[in-house]
């Protein structure tokens, strides 16, 4: 009870900070959270311990659907945009970003930008431990990532992919 009761007044800090966040949504303790008013959380939302909300724009956007859980260790690092769908599961360590720094031969990296495209997990999809969702990958409703899958491609509604590179090795019944 008394654990509820912390978690629930941790949202309400977020809340405080400029996020928007349904009811009874639960926050872990160690949530580390950039430019929070970007942040829309749906109805009961449960953030783990130990999460990092990186938006490294104020423009950034990270939308989490209601009942979404997001796992303990997660770290979703947004420029431009991030959805999660209603009912997503993230498992302990998912890394999700939407953007990436550019590479030309003739220039050092540190002077380079970066490009970005939005990220979108589809309602109902699972991300397995310690994967990774990098930039303009949707994952469509009910799908699967394995753990410590690299998804650079969209994946199919209730498709499984797993590997580094993320393949298709089945279709939820």
């Amino acid at each position: 009870m008394i654990r509820v009761v912390f978690a629930r007044l941790r949202a309400w800090v977020l809340r405080l900070r400029g996020a928007r966040a349904g009811a009874k949504c639960a926050i872990g303790k160690r949530l580390v959270v950039r430019y929070a008013r970007g942040i829309v959380l749906g109805t009961r939302v449960e953030i783990e311990h130990d999460v990092y909300l990186k938006l490294v724009k104020r423009e950034a956007r990270l939308a989490i659907g209601d009942y979404a859980f997001i796992g303990r260790g997660c770290e979703l690092d947004v420029a431009e945009s991030v959805t999660i769908g209603a009912h997503a599961l993230l498992a302990p360590g998912v890394f999700i970003t939407d953007h990436t720094h550019t590479h030309a031969a003739k220039k050092r990296l540190d002077e380079q930008g970066t490009c970005s495209a939005p990220v979108t997990i589809g309602d109902d999809a699972w991300l397995g431990v310690n994967c990774v969702i990098l930039a303009g990958v949707t994952i469509g409703t009910g799908a699967v990532v394995g753990a410590g899958a690299v998804v650079t491609k969209s994946v199919d509604p209730y498709a499984i992919v797993a590997g580094v590179p993320a393949r298709v090795i089945g279709k939820r019944d």
